[in-house]
């Protein structure tokens, strides 16, 4: 039965806000945007046909807000919500309530996500169709005990996985015995903040392994299409940095294995929609089935451009009931992605939020931009540190590599740190160009083995304009009383009050950047919350001991003793907010 789609709501934000909203404008639809207080005067909300406020700033009071997205459709009048990437894109319970809403759902049926979505789940499909599985629990644990005896039994490297996530949160790989413990109450506390949900299953770990996955779409009738292979082997944390399309140095032999497991896999699920199937790749040749991602990968461009296929604008189609072609795309030319995060690359990838005061893309041939923010925009904390996409596409790999090269060199970014100077590098780093023929990065290879040089960021730093808060005020529209929200750049001066600049402040070039811990501070490297305290005033530390954990752009970053003695003016409390430079305790000498 075919539907039509004329007013879409984005469940999302950021760069695949503004990518699902582009596209419903060249599909010639109605977009709705959803936002929270800090995206406000962000790209996607400026870019949407209509946007409402979700009126909240973390994940839960906003984006995770199944309540609040529901009544926004209502008054929006809506036939449709995308969910984009993250936050509830795969999550059953909100695709049916979307549904039971009346309302279409640009996604995959929820039993499909839940079969799928979760890992466990997952594997029994893949074992059923005959898939490559490495050793793993058939269920999730319930203990750190549980991950010790499987350790014991199959052996280490280990894999703590979050069953109901993705994108590297909640994936620990413990390699020494000891620190089994300490990688599973972490792996559960991430599944916990970006997903809502804590179970965690755990699987033997391929040691030095490539990355591959599929990119699938599927229709209600049952047809299947690979658009193309992806190797996403280039990550940091287990968080995909550069990605290609399509995979390289892979034989027929292992493509069309790939290819038939990803179709398998999914018709089995009954799914539809777009969807990746991601698999390990061993040093020996062997593939491992990983995970099925429910919904559309950060890295889809790539494969959109290897294939002519406009994935969001099918992701419309198959939900509007329309069919696919019964065959593969053919694919031309070689096409890489390079995620622009803020982080610093010089200082083990700190997430770095703030506020953009130079964006200053690239151009030319071969060259596409997806962003989500411009010049004078802040990156706010509270989400993922992702500020946009190069993508970069030639002939060949050689071309696309190339091309690469001249574009990351164009490409200008101030007001905080960015990944830019560490993809400069690794574009002329002969492990990821395998000019001799031997394609050498894997998946922790950025931690284990590149060498590249990069100086931290020492750049200045954007601020946010100083500006008042919004202010609630009650007019009458024709006899009826409305409350309005008048943001700041409309409001009249307050009496007395002193005019400021409109240009972004700054602080000095390199005073953004902490000093190494020295002396008897204990300072936090990162703006960011703490999550975890794992001391007690007085208590005798060791150097190297964990102090705390932060938690910056959904990522966990450790706090370590820098010198051996007793913990005093212990500030950090679970759930405070530290700035960076902020001190959170002193390490003084016992006597």
């Amino acid at each position: 039965m075919t539907k039509v789609i004329r007013r879409v709501l984005i469940a999302n934000r950021g760069e695949i806000a503004v990518r699902i909203i582009r596209a419903a404008r060249d599909a010639g639809k109605t977009s709705i945007a959803v936002y929270a207080d800090s995206d406000a005067d962000n790209l996607f909300v400026k870019l949407a046909d209509e946007a409402y406020a979700l009126n909240g700033t973390t994940p839960a009071q906003t984006y995770l807000d199944v309540d609040k997205i529901l009544t926004v459709a209502k008054q929006a009048e809506v036939d449709a919500i995308h969910p984009g990437y993250g936050f509830l894109s795969e999550n059953a319970d909100f695709a049916q309530a979307v549904i039971d809403a009346g309302l279409i759902w640009i996604g995959p049926p929820p039993e499909a996500i839940r079969k799928l979505g979760d890992k466990v789940q997952a594997r029994h499909i893949a074992q059923k169709v005959g898939a490559p599985l490495v050793p793993g629990t058939a269920d999730p644990v319930d203990s750190a005990d549980e991950v010790v005896e499987f350790a014991r039994t199959h052996g280490l490297p280990i894999a703590i996985k979050a069953a109901f996530g993705g994108g590297g949160r909640g994936l620990k790989v413990a390699r020494e015995m000891d620190e089994v413990a300490d990688l599973y109450e972490s792996a559960v506390r991430e599944a916990v903040t970006a997903f809502g949900r804590g179970e965690c299953f755990v699987e033997r770990y391929l040691d030095r392994p490539r990355h591959v996955e599929t990119q699938c779409l599927a229709d209600q009738y049952g047809t299947v299409q690979i658009i193309s292979t992806r190797d996403c082997s280039l990550q940091r944390r287990h968080q995909k940095l550069v990605e290609e399309a399509p995979a390289p140095f892979l034989s027929q032999e292992q493509q069309e294995r790939l290819y038939q497991s990803s179709k398998d896999i999914l018709k089995e699920a009954g799914y539809v929609g777009a969807g990746t199937c991601e698999f390990l790749v061993g040093q020996d040749g062997v593939i491992s089935f990983l995970e099925v991602n429910t919904r559309l990968q950060v890295e889809h461009p790539v494969s959109e451009e290897v294939s002519g296929v406009d994935l969001v604008q099918e992701m419309f189609r198959v939900a509007e009931g329309e069919r696919l072609k019964d065959h593969d795309p053919a694919l031309r030319g070689h096409s890489f992605e390079f995620r622009v995060n803020a982080e610093d690359p010089g200082r083990g990838f700190m997430p770095g939020p703030g506020t953009l005061t130079v964006w200053r893309p690239p151009t030319g041939p071969g060259v596409r931009v997806d962003e989500g923010y411009h010049s004078g925009m802040t990156v706010p904390g509270a989400f993922d540190s992702l500020i946009g996409k190069l993508i970069i596409t030639g002939a060949t790999r050689k071309q696309a590599l190339q091309r690469a090269r001249r574009a990351l060199d164009e490409m200008e970014i101030e007001g905080m740190p960015s990944v830019i100077p560490f993809a400069r590098v690794v574009v002329r780093d002969p492990a990821f160009t395998a000019e001799d023929g031997h394609f050498g990065v894997f998946t922790d290879w950025i931690e284990s083995e590149f060498s590249g040089e990069i100086e931290p960021y020492v750049g200045e730093l954007g601020n946010p304009e100083e500006t008042d808060p919004p202010r609630d005020v009650v007019v009458e529209v024709n006899g009826k009383r409305v409350e309005v929200r008048i943001p700041a750049s409309l409001q009249a001066p307050r009496p007395g009050a002193t005019s400021r600049s409109k240009r972004p402040t700054r602080r000095s070039r390199g005073g953004h950047r902490p000093a190494p811990p020295s002396g008897n501070t204990l300072a936090s490297p990162m703006q960011g919350t703490i999550v975890k305290v794992g001391v007690v005033e007085g208590e005798q530390v060791n150097e190297g001991d964990q102090v705390a954990v932060l938690e910056a752009m959904k990522m966990e970053q450790p706090l370590v003793a820098h010198r051996s003695g007793v913990v005093r003016n212990l500030i950090a409390e679970p759930g405070a907010t530290v700035a960076s430079g902020e001190v959170i305790c002193e390490i003084v000498d016992a006597d």
